[in-house]
């Protein structure tokens, strides 16, 4: 035999044939081996190709969300990072930095900003937390302010924009005193109903107290567990405006000056215009890009004739990009109502130049433009500002200046003067800002465009718990929507809409050829008629709500109203591992609605998995409008005993709804386990945090 590879000089032939016969296979052992040895290449060598494909969104975790879409990094001229340096270019006094999940941190401060610009003649720029390195803030000097507005949600966490920050003072805080020349104010943004209540910028105040700033007043907080937030706020900025006048800084009569510049121009074409797509430069990195998914089906869940309650799944597979799993989030981006998009146009005389082509452009160069441009009217009332909402009382008397007669001034003054007044006016009325222009005045309202874009928040998409399991349904996602129409508190017969659920709602029944059940409309084909046929724009985000690693795991979920969307996915994907096989461990569900016979939803499809499942799932349902009211927390008491053996046994305890009823949820596991002999310190609990095996999705 001829070897097929060269001779090396220094061995014999009659010692290659005597080793060609020892490498040539002779018996099923040896045929065995190389069988293995060549399907365990063929393995390797596919990887990364056939099996383990790389997570296609694992780029975007090193990303910086500021970068997207334009950003910094990929625009000509590099932004720099060093805020001392940005406040020295722009030569402004002052910058408030914004840490937000939902936008209400960044609109405050951009109230702020603004204000304090025509009030004390101050230069205040804004600024997003991650756009800056932290580091930067210590080479501030001690003549300009530095403010800090943070938002606190979920277990006491910070933004993700605020990640940045919140690393480097907790890293920090004891290095002395770097931020000796820094004079800052701070507000917080939270919900007593959370456990960690504004901790957030708790944390970072005390921080930057060690590291030697001079905070010129003690700091705010907002509490929106009474939907208090907005007063909370203009109390705690007249506070601020009242230090500064104390600096010494000189106070003035209030004068709209622009920021932006909104110019019609009539030489553009349509296709040059943005038609309502969704920026998405605000993503954060754990999110998917946004695009129109296909609603496949839709049915009602709610046994009632005047609520509503959807099913909808939608179809992944013309996003090959889309991959979820079990527990992730859905974001929906919505469209204003017809009818609200015409009301304000009407207002402000603009029904005749709704799709004449305008620009949008910062007239400050620290100031940026946040809606897509060039684009018309009609299309920022439809899709990029929220137009629907309250209008707070800092709004009501920011309008006045532009009031068409001395009386409606009047009568908008005095409504926005007065914190109670303004309190039992919302009590009786919905006034959104078209609303309220048609009110105040018949007549026609001069609004500048610029500050309507300035003042009222930037439409935000809504996230909804995915309610299948990625293993069973992977290209098809589906979501559990609570309709939303809430009367107003004192004039039952006036209704508050919620955006997104009702249009949604007209999406489903425009696919039965059916209309609203409250007869709103809306744009159905969206942006450049891009949506036809049922479709919507979405993006997915990722969640930590997981399953455990391990299938035999127990599991404790408690859930009230569509809070039990995750837990349908979670329950349907055990069931699937233990029909191929796989021990599974023993779940209880808790589960809350007002009757079993109106808003019990997926009740058929839970009564199957029990029947499945048998002793492995335990259904306890709570009513909290039947003869025997209860909620979910009082048969956490109730079951103790099986509360107290799971979480004996390792079980992951799961609670998904309101944040109020997962603080009430938590104090009844508190006093189970104190009825167990556990210590009252709890560190059962911190136990479970600890290892990820108490998780919260709550609202």
């Amino acid at each position: 035999m001829t070897p097929p590879w060269p001779l090396p000089l220094n061995i014999p032939p009659d010692a290659l044939q005597e080793l060609s016969k020892t490498l040539t296979p002779t018996g099923i052992a040896d045929y065995s081996a190389l069988t293995i040895f060549s399907v365990a290449a063929a393995t390797y060598l596919s990887r990364g190709y056939l099996w383990d494909q790389p997570d296609p969104y694992q780029h975007l975790v090193y990303e910086r969300p500021q970068l997207k879409n334009g950003g910094a990094a990929g625009s000509a001229t590099k932004e720099t990072r060093n805020i001392a340096k940005k406040l020295e270019e722009s030569r402004k006094d002052m910058v408030v930095f914004w840490g937000s999940q939902s936008g209400t941190a960044e609109g405050f401060a951009n109230r702020l900003a603004r204000e304090i610009s025509l009030r004390f003649g101050l230069s205040a720029m804004t600024a997003d937390l991650s756009d800056y390195d932290p580091e930067t803030i210590a080479e501030v000097p001690q003549s300009k302010l530095v403010g800090f507005l943070l938002s606190t949600y979920g277990e006491g966490d910070p933004s993700d924009n605020t990640a940045e920050l919140w690393d480097w003072v907790n890293k920090t805080k004891d290095q002395g005193q770097l931020l000796s020349s820094v004079r800052y104010f701070a507000f917080g943004l939270g919900n007593r109903n959370y456990k960690y209540y504004n901790r957030v910028v708790d944390v970072v105040v005390e921080a930057l107290d060690k590291l030697g700033a001079k905070a010129v007043m003690p700091v705010g907080k907002a509490d929106d567990a009474e939907g208090a937030t907005q007063e909370d706020f203009m109390t705690w900025k007249e506070s601020l405006f009242a230090v500064l006048k104390g600096l010494g800084f000189q106070e003035h009569e209030v004068q709209y000056m622009p920021t932006l510049s909104v110019q019609e121009d009539e030489s553009l074409e349509p296709i040059d215009l943005h038609n309502g797509e969704p920026d998405g430069g605000s993503l954060k990195a754990q999110c998917s890009p946004i695009r129109p998914l296909a609603i496949s089906a839709s049915r009602e869940l709610f046994n009632s004739s005047d609520r509503h309650c959807l099913h909808i799944d939608l179809d992944l597979t013309s996003q090959p990009e889309f991959t979820y799993k079990t527990g992730d989030h859905l974001a929906i981006w919505p469209g204003n109502p017809d009818s609200e998009v015409e009301r304000l146009l009407q207002a402000l005389g603009l029904s005749s130049r709704r799709d004449v082509p305008i620009t949008i452009k910062s007239l400050d160069s620290a100031t940026k433009v946040k809606i897509p441009s060039p684009t018309t009217v009609a299309t920022v009332f439809r899709y990029y500002l929220e137009i629907c909402g309250p209008v707070n009382r800092d709004n009501v008397l920011g309008l006045a200046q532009f009031a068409p007669t001395p009386d409606a001034k009047a009568y908008l003054q005095q409504l926005g003067q007065d914190k109670a007044s303004y309190a039992a006016f919302i009590n009786k009325n919905h006034v959104n800002l078209g609303r309220l222009l048609q009110q105040a005045s018949t007549e026609t309202w001069n609004i500048p465009l610029s500050y309507l874009v300035e003042t009222l928040p930037l439409m935000q998409p809504r996230y909804y718990s995915i309610s299948s399991s990625s293993v069973i349904s992977p290209r098809k996602a589906s979501i559990t929507v609570v309709v939303s129409t809430t009367p107003v508190p004192e004039n039952g017969d006036e209704l508050i809409h919620g955006v997104t659920s009702n249009y949604l709602l007209a999406v489903s029944e425009n696919l039965r050829s059916a209309p609203h059940p409250e007869g709103l409309t809306y744009h159905l084909n969206g942006p450049s008629d891009s949506l036809q046929g049922g479709k919507v724009l979405s993006h997915l985000r990722k969640s930590k709500f997981k399953l455990p690693t391990l299938a035999k795991c127990p599991l404790i979920m408690v859930a009230a109203g569509t809070g039990l969307a995750p837990f349908r996915a979670f329950i349907a994907e055990r069931r699937q591992l233990q029909q191929i096989g796989r021990e599974i461990g023993e779940m209880l569900l808790i589960f809350g609605c007002r009757r079993h016979d109106e808003d019990f939803i997926y009740r058929d499809e839970l009564e199957e998995m029990t029947s499945v499942l048998g002793e492995k799932l335990r259904i306890v349902t709570a009513y909290s409008r039947e003869d025997k009211k209860q909620y979910v927390q009082d048969k956490i008491s109730e079951v103790g005993d099986d509360v107290y053996r799971l979480i004996d046994e390792g079980a992951n305890f799961y609670i998904c709804g309101k944040a109020e009823m997962a603080r009430e949820v938590e104090k009844a596991v508190a006093g189970v386990m104190s009825q167990k002999g556990q210590d009252e310190a709890n560190e059962w609990r911190t136990r479970m945090k600890r290892r990820n095996k108490w998780q919260e999705d709550v609202w």
